[in-house]
């Protein structure tokens, strides 16, 4: 590639605040709530849901971290990226996945103000009671997460896999 090939991207903006800095003992605690809720779940499905809940709340820092830990698991891309169309391709995750997708979605957009009786039995099919109990804090910690990644704005690009073990 020659320098006049050289593609310019727009400027990156700044966070707007290092939330975890001036609260570090809630982020520490939202730490150990993360990993207490993923307890006993698969790792794959865990990423699945954390990267839908992020495309859903628009938080790129969490998209660019959890597709970047999803990969380093071992987690193919087509899944990764045909995750957001999961309605038309089904075909990519077992019926367990899908209910856990679709118990993410109804869990994070609440737009009826409730989750469907017929989401969450679909859920309840798929995973025994403890297992189901883990989902759903899994699904509220990154949902969290989220808010706090969107609100100050955290700037995605730079984590690496690892970098908050």
């Amino acid at each position: 590639m020659t320098t006049e090939e050289i593609t310019e991207y727009t400027a990156e903006r700044p966070a707007r605040m290092r939330w975890a800095q001036h609260a570090p003992e809630v982020y520490k605690a939202m730490a150990r709530l993360d990993a207490a809720a993923k307890q006993g779940l698969d790792p794959s499905l865990v990423e699945l849901v954390r990267l839908r809940a992020s495309a859903l709340n628009h938080c790129a820092f969490c998209l660019d971290m959890h597709t970047k830990d999803a990969l380093a698991a071992g987690e193919s891309v087509q899944r990764i990226v045909q995750l957001n169309a999961w309605e038309e391709s089904k075909h990519f995750y077992t019926e367990k996945e899908l209910a856990a997708i679709e118990l993410t979605e109804a869990v994070t957009v609440l737009t009826d103000g409730f989750v469907p009786d017929e989401v969450y039995e679909k859920a309840a099919k798929h995973f025994e009671e403890a297992e189901l109990a883990q989902l759903i804090a899994t699904i509220a910690v990154i949902n969290a997460w989220n808010r706090f990644g969107v609100t100050t704005r955290m700037v995605p690009g730079h984590y690496q896999p690892g970098d908050f073990a």
